[in-house]
């Protein structure tokens, strides 16, 4: 590689690699709607699968930031929508991790609360697919994003409150437990999609 090679912006690398990025989100997404549905083995090993196949996507992404000096939009905001991206299906994968340790099953709040946030997840796909050639429309994405995500807290908040509401006995107590420490990786979710959306944002206006 020439040394113009190493000053001139990859656009389409750093793109594509965000654009991957969230496809895989999206994917991850579905696959944990799909368990919240059949609570099954497999949808379970596609969440787990997906989140490896993303962390690749992104290592990928931070070496090609690490040898190149021009970047299409500023790199700081590249390695920023990169990692949020990343946490969203970090989460999503360590809720089905932890309902495997704790032997517990989906219920309809976990459904709900999984259902906006994969619609969330679908707006900020749009949103970065469109974010180069269209920046006032993936800001329009991520905005319907940040209001699912709003959804989505409400649904956790609710479940926390049902979840609350007189446990009767230790086992109560126990499932109380394990279900709040669920619910608050969904609500972990949600925040790292509000922040995903929160990026876009910034990086639209610097675009505009």
């Amino acid at each position: 590689m020439g040394l113009s090679d190493f000053f001139r912006p990859r656009q389409s690398n750093f793109l594509r690699l965000l654009k991957d990025q969230a496809q895989k989100t999206l994917e991850g997404m579905e696959a944990l709607e799909e368990f919240m549905r059949t609570a099954s083995e497999q949808d379970a090993k596609r969440v787990g699968q997906c989140e490896k196949e993303e962390d690749e996507l992104r290592r990928i992404l931070i070496d090609e930031l690490n040898r190149t000096f021009v970047t299409p939009i500023d790199r700081e905001d590249i390695f920023a929508l990169s990692r949020a991206i990343d946490d969203i299906l970090d989460y999503a994968y360590s809720t089905v991790d932890e309902m495997s340790i704790f032997g517990v099953g989906p219920n309809p709040f976990l459904q709900r609360l999984v259902s906006v946030l994969r619609e969330a997840a679908d707006e900020i796909h749009l949103s970065v697919c469109v974010l180069k050639d269209r920046p006032n429309l993936a800001s329009q994405h991520a905005a319907r994003a940040k209001v699912l995500e709003n959804q989505a807290e409400a649904i956790y908040r609710e479940a926390i409150a049902d979840l609350f509401r007189g446990p009767k006995s230790v086992d109560d107590i126990v499932y109380m437990l394990k279900m709040r420490e669920i619910y608050r990786h969904l609500s972990n979710a949600a925040d790292r999609g509000d922040e995903t959306a929160n990026i876009i944002g910034d990086i639209v206006v610097k675009m505009t």
